[in-house]
């Protein structure tokens, strides 16, 4: 089986291929999951320049578009696909539906797999376009079938089309010593909580703030410590931390902090807690149970999905302190051990369980192509 990926969206022109790597990580991380099972991979890159490299066995294609109209670039994407030849297509982002159905014309035998990426189904008033344009695909992947209903529901996809619960990537951290990453950390609690996410409303961290405030009657040792990036509901976190006894002192705001550290952060942890209401996948999880650490997260598609339904941590109803609350303090009880929860991890998340799972979508696309 050769599978070849492609990313219709260019990456800035002043980045050279090589740089285009330490920009995108996910670049090389997908196609690497799904060679991990033993799949051929090349990659289709849009990009600013023509080049070619191979990294880890994996042939990368940077197909220079510029100036290109659409159809051109069609017509340039297809004549490499027709040269490299290649047994499924994987896609990138169900918002290049487009560019997926003028391919498709050009290449009518060819499967195509489409990836979800965080994508928003078209205003109404466009969904003639975009369901024609869908029925150029074999088959679609979102972190979990439920993610598709709002495509399926609207007749976007047809009832047909196979729909493929492959999580949108995994994690390349690893479990480590406790005590040392505290040490290196400073972080401390019993239990010792962590956030990893923006302060934004769509992450909820009022809610968590209010379970947390709840939780300390049972658990007078918690600490929550909160690395964020943009943090828009700043302002109103502090306000809500310092007119609570309940929470001064007990709730660390970390700030941004670079990547590489996160992971001493998560292996410094007892439990991950989340409050987001939405997620296409939930990379910081993915994270934090490479780690092993135990989440307490929001019982939605994507958070099932990666907890094997809640067997793995505790999930919560999204806005619910209480829940959140009575959450925190069962996992802090009874939580599975470090060594359990990195078992479950790389038997479902891991590259190279995904890679086991991209395996077995290409094979029924190109049934489901080869039956149609």
């Amino acid at each position: 089986m050769h599978a070849v990926q492609i990313n219709f969206l260019p990456p800035p022109e002043e980045l050279s291929p090589a740089e285009v790597f330490l920009r995108w990580p996910s670049l090389a991380d997908i196609p690497e999951a799904a060679a991990a099972a033993g799949t051929r991979v090349s990659v289709i890159q849009a990009a600013a320049c023509e080049a070619r490299l191979v990294r880890q066995g994996i042939d990368y294609h940077f197909v220079d578009v510029r100036g290109a109209d659409e159809a051109e670039r069609a017509a340039r994407f297809a004549a490499r696909l027709q040269a490299i030849g290649t047994d499924v297509l994987h896609a990138h982002s169900l918002g290049f539906a487009r560019q997926v159905h003028a391919l498709a014309q050009r290449l009518p035998r060819l499967p195509i797999l489409l990836q979800d990426h965080a994508d928003r189904p078209p205003h109404w008033w466009q969904r003639s376009h975009w369901r024609r344009w869908y029925a150029a695909v074999a088959g679609v992947a979102f972190t979990a079938t439920e993610l598709a209903r709002p495509y399926t529901n609207t007749g976007l996809l047809a009832p047909s089309t196979p729909v493929f619960a492959i999580p949108e990537s995994s994690s390349r951290f690893t479990r480590g010593s406790r005590s040392l990453a505290r040490a290196e950390t400073g972080l401390y609690g019993d239990p010792c909580v962590l956030w990893v996410g923006h302060l934004n409303p769509g992450k909820d961290p009022l809610t968590v703030l209010d379970g947390v405030a709840r939780a300390v009657q049972r658990l007078p040792g918690l600490r929550l410590w909160c690395a964020f990036g943009s943090g828009a509901l700043l302002p109103v976190v502090q306000a809500r931390i310092m007119r609570d006894p309940r929470l001064l002192g007990r709730v660390h705001l970390l700030g941004r902090v670079p990547h590489a550290r996160i992971e001493t952060l998560m292996r410094a942890a007892d439990l991950f807690v989340s409050g987001s209401r939405a997620e296409s996948c939930g990379f910081a999880l993915l994270e934090a149970l490479a780690c092993g650490v135990t989440p307490v997260v929001t019982d939605i598609p994507s958070f099932r999905a990666l907890t094997a339904q809640g067997r793995i941590g505790h999930l919560w109803p999204c806005g619910d302190a209480e829940r959140l609350a009575r959450a925190l303090v069962g996992a802090a009880l009874d939580r599975p051990s470090p060594e359990q929860v990195r078992a479950h991890f790389d038997a479902a998340l891991s590259f190279a369980a995904l890679g086991r799972q991209w395996a077995q979508a290409y094979a029924q696309v190109s049934r489901y192509r080869s039956a149609a």
